[in-house]
């Protein structure tokens, strides 16, 4: 018995057989105990740590001092990196929600386009509209927007979805301010101004791929009737929304606009555009600038992405809310439920990090660096098979990005890779994370109510247009 346990804490390959029984008790606990996540991850991180035989003290300190213990330090380091930045995209994404900038945005895109680019204008809809909102939240809110479409088009709703889909889910997956991307910006040591723009370069061929032309020839021969417990207002005027005796917007599907009429399609695309515009301007400012630059200075300071996206906010706050006629109570309030869902996601987060810390301190990066050295495997393809591998286990895209990062960060810093070239393989890692969903996914559920009430159906459309961004890697 000795003898086997040395070999597990000791050699390439048994600690490589640890590590694959570690993820294989992870995914069990996930998908058959039917834990969450955020328990999965730390008692899976818990019991490698002891069964890789490290130091009890390494693991969760000492009674008198525990903040450089492995589990501190792998909640700690990430959350102190991307906490802030969920919870401001979160609210940045629900004031944008509430202002109605969705049906503004709707609106302009299918005048722009026509009826016979509508999908093109839906495609385009949840490519700018997911990048300040979560995947299931940017489906409430665009669904009666699709709908809408669809009536109008007369054909299978299924050709409108699939491009919103599509532009949901390469956001989600490969663009701050979502957790899964900001995690590996943490996890492995990469700017997020990098992440963005690579994000962007890999993301979009993906997206045209998956949801504008895999879109158009499915949703030509799967129809799908907009079902009729869904059918929307029809719109009055200019908007999508009807709007009531005071000249106030009624929401459909959710919606709630609190403003007396609509903001502007250019307000919103700037407010989008204003903290991506301030990190890309520290990223390339760093590139070109004298370090000791004044100029320099102030493009850090303001393209860090806490600031940058609180700037946002504020700016939000103001043009969306106050000067429209909110009160300050009204917009604590939007605030507030906004921030609901955001503490199980930075657990799952913090949790997955001290995962990736246990397995960077038992030394298996340096086996699993070791091995692909042997077999010539690049570590972007490990990474891309392995997030593949745990979404197609457990369903969770973030969950995936989470573990797949820390379980590739130390062979990232081994490498020495340049950030170009580590943002890159964070674009592996995003792109296996939204591969083949299924009836483990929560994403599935929504679109099988939102757009489908067969499952043999939703099994068909929900796969495709979850694999929007697999292609760009």
């Amino acid at each position: 018995m000795g003898a086997t346990v040395d070999w597990l804490r000791t050699t390439t390959p048994g600690l490589l057989v640890l590590c694959g029984l570690a993820i294989a008790v992870l995914l069990i606990a996930i998908i058959k105990v039917k834990l969450e996540p955020f328990v999965a991850l730390l008692l899976t991180g818990l019991l490698l740590a002891l069964a890789a035989g490290l130091p009890v003290a390494q693991i969760v300190g000492t009674p008198l001092k525990a903040g450089e213990s492995l589990l501190e330090t792998g909640f700690g380091g990430i959350l102190g990196h991307i906490a802030v930045i969920i919870g401001l995209g979160t609210v940045l994404g629900a004031i944008l929600e509430r202002s109605g900038g969705a049906d503004v945005l709707t609106d302009k895109l299918l005048k722009s386009f026509g009826e016979k680019g509508a999908p093109v204008a839906m495609g385009l809809l949840g490519l700018i509209f997911g990048i300040p909102v979560f995947f299931d939240i940017g489906i409430f809110v665009l669904a009666p927007l699709v709908y809408v479409a669809a009536k109008r088009g007369g054909r299978s709703l299924v050709l409108y979805a699939m491009p919103m889909l599509a532009g949901l889910s390469m956001t989600h997956a490969f663009l701050p301010p979502h957790p899964g991307p900001v995690a590996l910006g943490g996890l492995l040591g990469v700017s997020l101004g990098w992440l963005i723009l690579m994000g962007f370069v890999c993301g979009i061929p993906g997206f045209l791929a998956a949801g504008i032309a895999w879109g158009t020839w499915i949703g030509k021969r799967v129809q799908v009737e907009v079902p009729a417990e869904f059918v929307p207002l029809e719109p009055a005027g200019n908007g999508l929304n009807k709007a009531d005796d005071n000249g106030e917007i009624e929401g459909t599907g959710g919606i709630a606009v609190v403003t007396k009429s609509p903001p502007s399609v250019a307000l919103i695309g700037a407010i989008i555009a204003i903290p991506l515009v301030l990190i890309l301007g520290a990223t390339f400012g760093y590139q070109l600038l004298d370090k000791d630059s004044a100029l320099l200075q102030v493009l850090t300071f303001f393209g860090t992405p806490a600031v940058a996206l609180l700037i946002t906010v504020l700016v939000a706050f103001y043009l969306l809310g106050i000067r429209r006629g909110s009160t300050v109570q009204e917009l604590s309030t939007i605030t507030a439920e906004s921030l609901k869902p955001v503490g199980m996601v930075l657990l799952v987060v913090g949790a997955g990090a001290f995962f990736g810390k246990v397995i960077s301190a038992t030394g298996i990066g340096t086996a699993l660096a070791d091995t692909m050295s042997a077999a010539g495997l690049p570590v972007i393809v490990l990474s891309y098979l392995i997030s593949c591998g745990l979404r197609i286990a457990q369903g969770s895209a973030t969950v995936a990005i989470v573990t797949t990062g820390g379980i590739v960060a130390p062979l990232v810093a081994e490498q020495g890779y340049s950030q170009m070239s580590i943002a890159l393989i964070a674009m592996a890692i995003a792109a296996g994370s939204i591969i083949a969903s299924h009836v483990n996914d929560g994403g599935f559920w929504i679109i099988a109510k939102y757009f489908n009430r067969a499952l043999l159906q939703t099994s068909r459309n929900a796969w495709s247009a979850k694999e929007a961004a697999v292609a760009a890697a």
